[in-house]
């Protein structure tokens, strides 16, 4: 079966980074057309920056890398270094890249690469704030019919926000970005907290990444054990969950995973919950399903998974 083609918008980030090198681990499986940054948990210098130095990590420096928008649409930029330090990958000690970003605008670049595509052809790939393919979106609406799929992750319903009570960091960020997305028309997948809090690290995973022996491995390996200390202190929990790399697993094992069609809509006018992912999950109202949300994971095919591609870089 031939690769999907996939481009990756993203905000490394430290579980980004784990993202991005499960799907750079598996070329059999997904061709990465290229990936563009936005500004999210930290901002875009340092996002186009990272994603540069975790393609010299993977040793796939043909890569092309392109930096999108530095803030979102209608609000200002809110960053997390809180939560993944000051760079957005602390806890691995990192040379500085050697690689250079591609010159044309990200956005720019994914309204080319979508219409030069067959219909139905390119999936993308979202680990951020949807600013980036929103604008695509609204500067070229003609992209639509070329979008396969859109996998994201953000969103939470269930288990509420982790910015706010009620909105998940990547839907806050840019909730008018997320509503346009939403609206598209095309089959949309979303990983919200609900799936990723089922999926926590656990303290024997993160020792068998450091056993890989591996500069991926030990790269790995301090960044999770850094970026996981937020969310112990937060939750109280065993480990810390695992988001971004759900969108790519949910496309090499999509078994991995359960969920439901549904109406999801994002709250864009109450400043008390702004962001919000407000999922019909009972289909209570008569909008039209939109999303497939997940709610489910097999949290440990989900790490032996990334743990086994990852022993291949």
């Amino acid at each position: 079966m031939p690769s999907q083609k996939i481009i990756i918008d993203t905000d490394p980030g430290q579980d980004d980074a784990i993202g991005i090198l499960l799907a750079l681990a598996s070329p059999a499986e997904l061709d990465v057309l290229g990936i563009v940054t936005v500004a999210g948990n930290v901002p875009l210098s340092l996002t186009s920056r990272n994603a540069l130095i975790l393609c010299e990590l993977a040793n796939k420096t043909e890569t092309k890398v392109f930096a999108g928008c530095s803030r979102p649409l209608v609000r200002p930029l809110v960053t997390a270094e809180h939560v993944h330090g000051k760079t957005g990958l602390d806890g691995a000690e990192l040379p500085p890249p050697t690689m250079s970003l591609q010159k044309q605008h990200g956005v720019d670049w994914t309204i080319e690469t979508l219409l030069e595509a067959v219909d139905n052809s390119i999936t993308l790939c979202c680990f951020a704030p949807l600013t980036n393919v929103a604008m695509a979106m609204i500067k070229a609406p003609q992209i639509l019919p070329k979008i396969k799929n859109i996998v994201m992750m953000g969103g939470g319903y269930f288990e509420g926000g982790n910015i706010t009570p009620t909105s998940e960091f990547n839907i806050f960020v840019d909730p008018h970005a997320a509503s346009t997305v939403l609206s598209c028309g095309r089959p949309l997948v979303m990983l919200p907290l609900d799936v990723t809090h089922k999926a926590l690290m656990q303290r024997k995973w993160l020792e068998d990444l450091k056993a890989l022996g591996t500069p991926v491995g030990d790269a790995a390996f301090g960044m999770m054990s850094f970026y996981e200390r937020f969310d112990l202190e937060k939750y109280g929990s065993g480990g810390g969950p695992l988001h971004d790399p759900t969108v790519i697993a949910y496309l090499l094992q999509q078994e991995l995973f359960e969920g439901k069609f549904v109406n999801v809509e994002i709250e864009i006018s109450s400043e008390l919950t702004m962001g919000m992912t407000v999922v019909d999950w009972w289909k209570v109202t008569d909008r039209p399903p939109n999303v497939t949300y997940i709610n489910q994971i097999n949290a440990d095919g989900f790490f032996q998974l990334i743990l086994e591609r990852l022993s291949l870089l």
